[in-house]
């Protein structure tokens, strides 16, 4: 069974789950907005929550809408922080380049993902213990199709 966490909410329109299981949970649009192409804009979904102390949510793209529309998430994950009490908004990008896209009350624009969180003590020390990564960072580890120069072998990470 998985575990579940009581989330205080008002809202007209609380966030649903479409199917058993799933991670995220739909937030609609409370505002109709037309976005033009590369045009952004922030999206109220009239959903204030009081997450408990340990947890955050995170605002992220609908993969329908992506995928067909080329609309997502601006600050994909969007944080909600635990002691925000405000509406959460979407801020929204149209990516595709000739396409307008209306969005009306209603729709559905994003996911609400709720998660536990760990807070970090960062301990200052004068040296980091080695990895086998090391420092390797963007682009060190290859890409699906390429060759990773020096180490000879098609990569897919």
């Amino acid at each position: 069974m998985t575990p579940s966490v009581d989330i205080p909410i008002i809202a007209a329109h609380p966030p649903t789950y479409s199917h058993p299981g799933d991670a995220g949970a739909d937030l609609v649009a409370a505002e109709a907005v037309r976005l033009e192409p590369g045009e952004r804009a922030l999206v109220g979904t009239g959903v204030r929550i009081a997450l408990p102390e340990g947890y955050a949510a995170f605002v992220v793209p609908r993969s329908g809408l992506a995928a067909k529309h080329g609309i997502t998430v601006v600050n994909a994950p969007g944080t909600v922080d635990a002691g925000y009490r405000g509406e959460i908004k979407v801020c929204l990008l149209n990516t595709d380049a000739r396409e307008a896209y209306e969005i009306a009350v209603g729709d559905r624009i994003a996911q609400l993902i709720i998660m536990p969180v760990t807070i970090a003590q960062f301990l200052p020390v004068e040296e980091l213990p080695d990895s086998v990564r090391g420092e390797g960072g963007f682009g060190s580890t290859g890409y699906v199709g390429g060759s990773v120069e020096g180490m000879g072998r098609s990569a897919a990470r």
